[in-house]
């Protein structure tokens, strides 16, 4: 059985490979200096028996952001105010050795829980995604994610949809 933890000294950081560098090199340089300076926060999939150091299955952050309604569909701006407080998905990935196993539909799923939970106490408006390229937007567009007007790797779920996706998993 996986579990999510906080990313920790007890993580294999090293030992992650996803097959992109940019995201190996955040994981293993800069993840934990963000965490420690309040920029994001990282979660690892572990296998739960593991022992340290867990080898990380896959990993995604999370940090806060604001955006221009302006930027957003007519039908989700509209109703906001010009700046909106929200949560940026920054980075998402899964080892090598797990690609292609549901890990990443996974951890999405789990990203949008802890959205969720901290929209429970902070006031967000939703989460932007940014994907690199056409086939990670349709990925994301599967969970309801729409793509901003002039921006179509940027993505936007509605905190609404969010929050009916996270209680139609069971995740309440």
């Amino acid at each position: 059985m996986n579990q999510l933890e906080t990313l920790g000294a007890e993580h294999d950081r090293e030992g992650f490979d996803c097959g992109v560098e940019a995201l190996n090199n955040y994981l293993r340089q800069v993840a934990r200096q963000h965490a420690q300076r309040g920029i994001s926060r990282v979660f690892v999939l572990v296998e739960d028996d593991s022992p340290a150091p867990k080898p990380v299955l896959g990993f995604f952050s999370l940090a806060a952001c604001e955006a221009e309604s302006e930027e957003l569909p007519a039908s989700l701006g509209r109703k906001l105010p010009r700046k909106i407080p929200a949560v940026r998905l920054g980075r998402l990935a899964v080892h090598r050795e797990h690609q292609g196993q549901g890990i990443g539909k996974d951890l999405v799923l789990l990203a949008l829980k802890k959205t969720a939970e901290g929209a429970a106490l902070v006031g967000v408006a939703g989460l932007f995604v940014d994907a690199k390229d056409a086939s990670v937007a349709q990925f994301y567009e599967k969970f309801g994610f729409v793509a901003l007007p002039d921006q179509p790797l940027t993505l936007f779920l509605p905190v609404q949809t969010l929050l009916q996706t996270v209680a139609a998993m069971g995740f309440e």
